[in-house]
């Protein structure tokens, strides 16, 4: 069964938020994925990985990049399934949703107020799919994330 949590992004950009998830996966010994379209949305991710947490670098590299499979943490532009780093977690990192993410254990839609049309068009579809299991969190005025509507 898959797995989709909805993260609406209404406080933080995705650049703060994607590395306290990215530590959590890593912390449980799985790799993530992370999907982003723009090239400059992933250079923030990438520069965002490597200094919002000085204590605590995020191991990452690009998709392309000669070590791209051994990477924990893979950036991507496009998403293909299985991941090339063997990563079972993919971040969806634009907001745009795609179905091969369904191919994963773990799915985060990381959506802002400018996708949000897209993201409940998709929370629709996937009530009705098969197999899929989806949740929905939000981020309060102080930063917390908690489930529900």
């Amino acid at each position: 069964m898959a797995r989709v949590d909805f993260y609406r992004l209404t406080r933080d950009p995705v650049e703060r938020v994607l590395p306290a998830i990215a530590t959590r996966i890593l912390e449980g010994g799985n790799r993530l994925l992370v999907v982003a379209a723009a090239a400059l949305q992933r250079q923030a991710i990438d520069e965002a990985l490597w200094t919002l947490q000085p204590a605590s670098f995020l191991p990452h590299g690009a998709a392309g990049s000669p070590d791209e499979a051994i990477e924990p943490i893979l950036l991507a532009g496009t998403l293909s399934a299985p991941a090339i780093n063997g990563a079972t977690h993919v971040a969806l990192a634009d907001g745009e949703w795609r179905e091969e993410a369904l191919a994963f254990e773990r799915a985060f839609l990381l959506f802002d107020n400018s996708r949000i049309d897209d993201a409940r068009a998709t929370w629709r579809a996937l009530t009705t799919a098969e197999g899929v299991e989806i949740h929905f969190w939000k981020q309060d005025e102080r930063g917390r994330w908690s489930e529900g509507p």
